[in-house]
Order: structure tokens, then C-alpha cells, then sequence
């Protein structure tokens, strides 16, 4: 029998081959902390652990993306104090305030491969999987002593493979396909399990991470797409790398279940407050007035979704009474977005940008909501309190209908806003 891609990884990672349902002890190939869990990992390392260094100061990755830049003195002394560790140490791989989320900065940086066991301190590090990575999030302690050993253990995860098939029409996206595959199977529908994203051959590398982050809101271990297709060629092509012969699909390998999405029929889908899962097609949510459109985030802050908004907002404005926020992802995404005009025409139609990071994602900074405010996200998320007041209304759709939306007020289908123009 064939084996799953979570399976081949974990095999090579392991030194042997593996099944689902075993338990091991796996070489970790990179690993990620970010500025808001560092400072534990490093207390557990030091004075738990008694490790003053990291087992390989190349295969650490750190990234200062949650709170980028500092809101509060505390903030800002443990983030001296984290540059302070990386330097003393020194960590190759930092990327300070600026330069955007940790997910697609390693993905951008090709620090994130096809084929790498990738641990972060995130529990969107599943992301990694847009590459065909294994990419997962640990707590504390298994990221200070996989820091001090190069090694983790976990239980080899089952796979649930969702195939799509047809094609994604306008203004449908990525997004749309994996809330509804949230909405198919639940929150907990893919529990400890890799989630493999099958017939996305033509989506492009972040649109795939859009995918990859959604997976650990149905439960996932790990999110992986296929390194293959279109799609994967560009990125490949433009950072020199490749991915390595053992890592293909295998037909006869075993899978959990099987989730069929039909493309063609897909429409825009909205996530309703206040859980992830509870997911409706657009047109079936009524006239719902929001005070905010938030595009931004690991999930749907790339320089395809910004643009993919400019198409729609260009040669309009943003309703009144509308604020709209634009964080983007990476340094990377804002310097596409300003070489090519896109970030003109989101500033020409009232668009507010902030700094490339996390932003009001996890409501600390940059945009948190009041209470009674409703918000139209990109994001991944839409949890009681997630971005601010516990009384605020988080609902979660595409950067299409995020654009559609700030133009008319309302939750809205790009649709309306290219027939309307």
C-alpha cells in the first residue's frame, strides 16, 4: 500500500518507514517562534532545560509578526530582549518588525521546502504545507526541546483528502473552498489528521496557503498540497528549488475520507459568527451593514488578495461610514502591491494599510473592534473576542467580497459591485 504525503515526510523525517496511528521520534528540519511565545520557549530552555544554545542556530527561524510593531512598553522590552537572544546566539534567520508574518516570510525566504518537517510556535504553521511541507504547531515545551535537540516526537496523523474538481469561477476563490470544507466536515472534522488539498494544481502558492491555514480550523495536524502544477512551478522556478523524487502522490495510499468539492457549482461563502464552521453560501445571508472590512493576515493578507480587492475597488470609494484595513502579509506582498499600482488604487478608494505583520488578527493592536462593531474578515478566525471587544461580530469571507463589501456597506458578492460599475 501506498503512502499518504504526511506519511512520506514523517517516514524521511524519521529515518524509517512509518504508518498512521505510530508514534515517533522525528529530526526536525526547521523550526519558527514568533515575538509573543518566545519569551517562554526561551525560559524553558534555559533554566528547564539547561540548554544555553539551539541545537542549530540555521535551522531556527525567528520572526517579531504578532505585535510588530510594539503597543505597550512590555512588548517592546521582550522584543529587545528577544534580539538580544538571537544575536547572542546567533540565529541565522530573523526577521524583525516589517517584514511581515512568519508563515509567508519562510515560504518567501525558501526557508519552507517540500518534504521538511517544519515546527512552529504558531498554530498556523500549517501553512507550511502550500509548499508541501509538514508544518505544525507545538506549545512551549516541545519547541524548547526540539530547540535543544533537533528532534520532536508526535503520533504519524490519519489523512483526510479533499478533492476538488471543475474550476473556481469569478469571484470565487481559495477561500471559499476551504470554508466550505469547514462547513462539510466541522471544526473537528479533521482532528489530529493532515489534510491533503487535491485538483488545485492552478492556484498559486499563497492562494494554496490559504488552504494550509485553514486546515488546523478543522482540526488538522497539518495542511499539505501537492508540490505540483502550475502553480508550484512558478514558485519553484523564481527560488531555484525543487522537490525531492520521493515526495508524490501515491493513488493506493490509505485516506480516512474523502471530501469532493465540486468547483463549478462552489459560490461565495461566509463564515458566520461566532465559529469557523458555521458557514453559509453568501447568497442565503440576508443585507448585513458592517462597520469594518479587515484584509490582511497568514491566510488571505498576500499580494493576490490585495490585488484581487484593486480590481474590484478600483475607480470606487469605500461606503460611508466603512473603515477599510489593509495589512499586508510581508514586505514582500506590499512591494509587489506598490510596484504595480495596486496599493494607489486600495489608497485612491480610502483604504487604511498597516504595517506587514499579524496586525488586529488576535486583537491587540492596529485595528481592534468596539463593542457592538461588525467586521467583515479575511482572516482565519472569528471567535467571541478574537479581534478585540467580546461584543463585536467577526465575519469571515474572501478578499473579493471583502472589496465588494467596503464599496457597498453591506456583506456583499463581487457581483454586485462589477454590475452596479
Amino acid at each position: 500500500m501506498g503512502q499518504t504525503l504526511a506519511e512520506q515526510i514523517l517516514s524521511h523525517a524519521a529515518g524509517r518507514s512509518v504508518r498512521a496511528g505510530e508514534t515517533i521520534v522525528a529530526a526536525v528540519d526547521l523550526a519558527m517562534m514568533h515575538d509573543s511565545i518566545s519569551p517562554g520557549i526561551i525560559k524553558i530552555l534555559h533554566h528547564e532545560l539547561g540548554a544555553d544554545r539551539v541545537w542549530d542556530p540555521e535551522r531556527v527561524a525567528v520572526v517579531v509578526d504578532h505585535v510588530a510593531p510594539a503597543a505597550t512598553i512590555q512588548n517592546a522590552e521582550h522584543q529587545l530582549a528577544l534580539r538580544r537572544w538571537v544575536r547572542t546566539r546567533q540565529i541565522t534567520h530573523f526577521f524583525d518588525v516589517g517584514r511581515g508574518i512568519s508563515h509567508p516570510v519562510l515560504v518567501e525566504e525558501g526557508l519552507a521546502r517540500p518534504g521538511m518537517l517544519i515546527i512552529g510556535s504558531d498554530s498556523h504553521s500549517t501553512a507550511y504545507g502550500a509548499v508541501g511541507a509538514f508544518g505544525t504547531g507545538m506549545g512551549s515545551t516541545d519547541m524548547a526541546l526540539a530547540l535543544a535537540t533537533g528532534q520532536t516526537w508526535l503520533r504519524v496523523p490519519e489523512t483526510v483528502r479533499v478533492q476538488a474538481r471543475g474550476r473556481l469561477r469569478s469571484g470565487v476563490g481559495a477561500k471559499d473552498l476551504g470554508l466550505r470544507v469547514a462547513r462539510l466536515i466541522g471544526a473537528d472534522g479533521a482532528t489530529y489528521q493532515s489534510v491533503e488539498w487535491h485538483g488545485v494544481d492552478e492556484l498559486t502558492i499563497a492562494a494554496r496557503m490559504t488552504l494550509a491555514t485553514l486546515s488546523i480550523e478543522i482540526g488538522g495536524k497539518a495542511g499539505i498540497v501537492p508540490p505540483t502544477g502550475a502553480g508550484w512551478d512558478a514558485h519553484a522556478e523564481q527560488r531555484g528549488i525543487t522537490a525531492p523524487a520521493w515526495l508524490r502522490v501515491e493513488e493506493d495510499a490509505h485516506y480516512s475520507r474523502t471530501i469532493e468539492v465540486d468547483l463549478d457549482s462552489l459560490e461565495p461563502q461566509i463564515s458566520v459568527p461566532h465559529y469557523v464552521d458555521n458557514v453559509q453560501d453568501l447568497s442565503n445571508l440576508g443585507r448585513i451593514a458592517v462597520d469594518v472590512v479587515y484584509i490582511g493576515t497568514c491566510t488571505n493578507g498576500h499580494y493576490g488578495d490585495m490585488a484581487a480587492a484593486a480590481r474590484i475597488l478600483k475607480g470606487r470609494t469605500v461606503a460611508r461610514g466603512v473603515r477599510l484595513l489593509i495589512v499586508p502579509a510581508s514586505s514582500e506582498a506590499l512591494r509587489q502591491a506598490t510596484d504595480d499600482g495596486t496599493l494607489a488604487t486600495l489608497l485612491a478608494a480610502g483604504a487604511a494599510i498597516g504595517t506587514p505583520g499579524c496586525g488586529a488578527c488576535i486583537g491587540r493592536h492596529m485595528g481592534v473592534l468596539a463593542p457592538g462593531e461588525i467586521c467583515l474578515f479575511t482572516g482565519n478566525r472569528n471567535f467571541r473576542g478574537r479581534m478585540g471587544s467580546p461584543d463585536a461580530q467577526i465575519y469571515l469571507g474572501s478578499p473579493e467580497v471583502a472589496a465588494a463589501t467596503a464599496v457597498l456597506g453591506y456583506i456583499a458578492h463581487p457581483a454586485e459591485v462589477v454590475s452596479e460599475g
